[in-house]
């Protein structure tokens, strides 16, 4: 199976992706807009990628957004139930349960070839089945205190080589890691 994963994510200093609610108002600080990003651009990106795979609390976050920012991009919902997925989705959006392997496997059968893995909890257990190829994670300059982490606290070691690097005016520090095997 030759099939990428990816993540692209931004998270506080302090490594949370949300606050403990879910909320992500800290990223729409008005400072933040006005600065030309340096670094892999999510435009730049999300150009690469076949598929996105999320779990169900990224889902419902991006679907309270003012509208559906994936148009071009299939998505794949990882839940055991409880998923709803409205009409003007159909098509868009698909609900799977399975183990991080099924769920490549299954894309990889459709022809798929790069995905990008979203949401803590879906980052976490791909980056635990040594599934996740390449880490983009831009810092935002805040501390929250408390949150939901980006990386479990009872993860297992992955060594990290550094892609790239970027800081731009807002203070936004952007790093890119190649994830390398153990005996890498």
């Amino acid at each position: 199976m030759t099939i990428k994963c990816s993540v692209y994510i931004a998270a506080s200093i302090d490594g949370f992706i949300a606050r403990l609610g879910g909320e992500i108002d800290w990223l729409l600080r008005p400072e933040y807009t006005p600065t030309e990003m340096r670094g892999l651009s999510f435009d730049d990106f999300i150009s690469t990628v076949d598929a996105i795979v999320m779990g169900r609390h990224s889902y419902e976050k991006v679907l309270s957004f003012d509208s559906w920012p994936y148009e071009k991009t299939p998505v794949v919902v990882l839940s055991s139930s409880g998923v709803t997925v409205p009409a003007h989705l159909s098509g868009k959006v698909r609900v799977e349960a399975g183990t991080p392997w099924e769920i490549v496997a299954r894309l990889a059968a459709e022809g798929k070839k790069h995905l990008y893995i979203d949401g803590g909890v879906t980052i976490q257990r791909f980056l635990a089945a040594g599934l996740i190829d390449e880490i983009t994670i831009t810092q935002i300059p805040i501390l929250l205190g408390a949150g939901i982490p980006l990386f479990s606290a009872e993860g297992s070691e992955h060594p990290l080589r550094l892609i790239d690097s970027a800081a731009s005016d807002n203070g936004f520090v952007q790093v890119r890691y190649a994830v390398q095997a153990a005996s890498d």
